[in-house]
């Protein structure tokens, strides 16, 4: 009997030094875990700052896009009223190569109101774009 209180004895030693590591076990994974949930806190809110920071850049890029679409606009018809414009002064120097003689002009208000009306049409034409 007494060798079977001696070897309960010794197997409770045993057991109870198992048990202190177990316990010194939990608190390391205790404080793992607690770790993990600050990093994964930490993750999140990074997450939602590059989220933040996305939408903005988005919103920005589409902003200056929107704007380089409006001046590409423009510039191709400030391109065309040019072209226009040089093609009607070419024919003009070109008829006044093959004349004799140029005549005058007989109604300068026509010539004047030409050339404003050409410039309303190119400031109408900038306008829409």
């Amino acid at each position: 009997m007494a060798i079977l209180l001696a070897l309960t004895i010794g197997y409770c030693v045993l057991l109870n030094q198992r048990l202190k590591r177990l316990h010194q076990d939990r608190d390391a994974l205790r404080q793992m875990v607690a770790d993990l949930v600050g990093a994964t806190n930490l993750a999140n809110q990074a997450i939602k700052e590059l989220k933040s920071t996305a939408v903005e850049a988005d919103l920005s890029l589409s902003s200056r896009l929107e704007e380089a679409g409006r001046f590409g606009v423009e510039l191709a018809n400030h391109v065309h009223a040019g072209t226009v414009l040089m093609e009607r002064i070419a024919r003009i120097t070109s008829v006044a190569r093959h004349s004799q003689a140029i005549e005058p002009v007989e109604e300068p208000n026509k010539v004047q109101s030409a050339l404003e009306q050409l410039s309303t049409r190119v400031r109408n034409r900038g306008a829409a774009a």
